[in-house]
């Protein structure tokens, strides 16, 4: 994703940066049939329950930190503001910074994990080390060891998958889209199969993007979070309401 900081893009893949706007919506992204989840457009208080009130950490890139939106926009934003009319509050930590990396992610989480101990850690990262075309087992082994310092801290975890479109080619789009199933199996936590599922797919996926054809527009998010994050993320919310690991 286009990010505030300078780095080199596999030539290979420079098509993804240019193109997006220009090929057909259908094919902006690889979908796969596992990506239909529903679509709630408002849950109701009381299937929330009494939530915990330990913080929910946001490890993402980009799509996670309103890059090109207006400040309150966001996914997060949006997930905070549904968190907070509930109750009680659960503190957010939205730590998503625009480029970051698996391997950015690692770097940062440790510490994340120690100053915040949250019950609750959300993984959205991967498609930037598409972008610069790192190796796939790299980026898979890096979500691992994410997930498994999460879980070391005893947090919940929920996975974010990311697909990558069409002129990547095929193989490699399949291949990346499954690195994400594999590390939710392996660890046996929830995923998201795609994020932008709703979105990219849509005839006329071009109006719900910023002009660069990556980044979702403001109009997205709602979609976003009721369509993929937010059926994912709160059976994990309403467990912890259950008698809590001690922390």
């Amino acid at each position: 994703m286009p990010q505030h900081q300078t780095h080199s893009v596999h030539p290979g893949r420079r098509l993804w940066l240019t193109g997006l706007a220009t090929c057909s919506a259908p094919l902006l992204w690889a979908l796969t049939a596992g990506n239909a989840l529903g679509a709630p457009q408002g849950v109701p208080a009381s299937t929330a329950g009494t939530l915990s009130t330990a913080p929910l950490l946001i490890l993402g890139d980009s799509l996670s930190a309103e890059y090109g939106l207006p400040r309150g926009q966001g996914w997060v934003a949006l997930m905070e503001a549904r968190l907070r009319a509930k109750g009680p509050t659960i503190p957010v930590v939205n730590a998503s910074i625009s480029g970051e990396t698996t391997a950015g992610g690692l770097s940062r989480l440790p510490a994340l994990l120690k100053a915040h101990r949250p019950g609750v850690v959300v993984i959205e990262l991967g498609a930037n080390d598409a972008l610069r075309g790192l190796s796939l087992k790299v980026t898979q082994d890096n979500l691992s060891r994410l997930v498994s310092l999460a879980q070391a801290q005893r947090a919940e975890v929920v996975l974010v998958g990311m697909q990558m479109p069409p002129n990547f080619g095929q193989r490699y789009a399949d291949q990346f889209a499954a690195l994400f199933t594999t590390v939710a199996q392996t660890h046996r936590v929830p995923l998201v199969p795609f994020m932008l599922a709703g979105v990219a797919d849509r005839p006329d996926a071009r109006d719900w993007f910023q002009a660069d054809g990556i980044h979702p527009q403001a109009k997205a998010h709602p979609v976003i979070l009721d369509r993929n994050i937010w059926p994912v993320l709160l059976p994990v919310l309403n467990a912890l309401q259950k008698p809590s690991k001690k922390r």
